[in-house]
């Protein structure tokens, strides 16, 4: 049996984070993992223990679609362009196995062709496919391009793929081992069964604990709305740190913002800041959240996780996707407070400044459901192993 196992992620930074622990758990166990996905991904691919290939190389994403929205609807136009040269490569690595996000259509095609298991994460909270399918086909930010409608019918015609969409990207689960990157109390016990053969992996792949944070005489906020908010939603995104910025400038908070790698001109980041509010362009968010005393999030899947088990209550501030319902459970079970009641709503300042002064000076509201939540990390956590047991008999590899 092989000891070569291939995983494959079209991107972004959030796709690759919630493959890691299978990267690391695999190559730990002294498998040869093989990981195809974008250049800018080559260290961390390397920090995991992976052996890095380039996905895009020869392979533009371009060329397949340069212009669906959203972007995802791409991957689902790449995978008809290149499955046959992706199986190609994939097939002298010799794998036993392919893993694979859901969004990289192209993997389970390949698989297919090489008659090969394959085995898929869940980047997002709750993504059952019918009703996240739906979700997108009322999508206002939907444009689908005439290369994406004839890679839909070519991934029906020659790859049978009958049930291939524009939205296949949230609809792609394995036959043979969907792995969910949340704990078990996060997915509605109705949705367990649209993930079947389903393990809970969890999102976290924490780096050794962060240095204490510096003495400081009042509390720390953190801002972020993650890597991708600014591609679809950059006035909605601009607005909403204007507003943070302004509530909290001159109060007696020390306010870190940062823009998930997104570059503004300087003259509109310095117009975010305050001397109290600092604006950076990226910044190491685990290390961030083990200073920070309130985080005002967009409820992506691993800031809001990297929330909990850092014990940090959160502020809701959701944009699209999967960011809403997160955000409601998250207050459900009482470890958020919503800015408003719809996503990209006007934020109060008001209202804002009144959830900071909750979060921080009353802390303690939060302390017994974010401990319970982060037990709830911390038994995901301890199952990894077996998890990693359960995707290696999906090959008939064993441990």
């Amino acid at each position: 049996m092989s000891r070569t196992i291939a995983v494959v992620c079209m991107g972004g930074a959030g796709h690759v984070q919630v493959l890691r622990p299978v990267i690391a758990g695999l190559a730990r166990r002294g498998y040869d993992v093989r990981v195809l996905t974008r250049a800018d991904y080559r260290a961390t691919v390397a920090a995991a223990g992976g052996q890095f290939a380039d996905l895009y190389a020869e392979r533009p994403l371009d060329a397949a679609d340069a212009t669906s929205t959203p972007l995802p609807c791409r991957f689902v136009s790449f995978a008809a362009e290149y499955a046959a040269s992706v199986a190609r490569e994939i097939a002298t690595f010799t794998p036993a196995l392919i893993v694979y996000d859901t969004f990289t259509v192209v993997a389970p095609v390949a698989a297919r062709m090489l008659d090969l298991p394959y085995v898929n994460v869940c980047p997002n909270h709750a993504p059952v496919p019918g009703r996240a399918g739906a979700a997108l086909r009322a999508d206002p930010r939907v444009r689908v391009s005439d290369a994406c409608r004839r890679a839909v019918e070519r991934l029906r015609r020659e790859h049978g793929m009958h049930d291939a969409s524009p939205f296949a990207y949230v609809e792609t689960l394995s036959p043979f081992l969907n792995l969910y990157c949340e704990p078990p109390e996060f997915l509605p016990a109705e949705d367990h069964a649209a993930f079947a053969p389903v393990e809970f992996l969890g999102s976290l792949a924490p780096p050794p604990p962060a240095p204490p944070p510096p003495p400081r005489r009042r509390p720390r906020v953190y801002v972020s709305f993650g890597t991708g908010v600014f591609r679809y939603f950059a006035p909605s995104a601009l607005a909403a740190l204007r507003a943070v910025g302004w509530a909290l400038a001159g109060r007696d908070l020390d306010v870190v913002v940062s823009l998930g790698g997104h570059e503004l001109a300087p003259a509109v980041r310095a117009a975010l800041a305050a001397p109290n509010v600092r604006v950076e362009r990226w910044v190491d968010q685990w290390t961030a959240l083990a200073a920070a005393d309130a985080f005002v999030t967009h409820h992506g899947l691993s800031s809001t996780h990297e929330s909990i088990f850092h014990g940090v209550p959160m502020i809701s501030y959701p944009f699209f996707g999967d960011q809403p319902a997160l955000a409601r459970r998250c207050q459900d079970l009482g470890l958020a407070r919503a800015l408003g009641d719809e996503p990209r709503a006007p934020i109060d300042p008001d209202a804002l400044r009144a959830a900071i002064t909750r979060a921080t000076e009353r802390r303690a509201d939060f302390a017994p459901r974010l401990a319970e939540a982060r037990g709830w990390e911390l038994r995901t956590l301890a199952r990894r192993e077996a998890v990693l047991d359960r995707v290696l008999a999906a090959t008939g590899a064993g441990a």
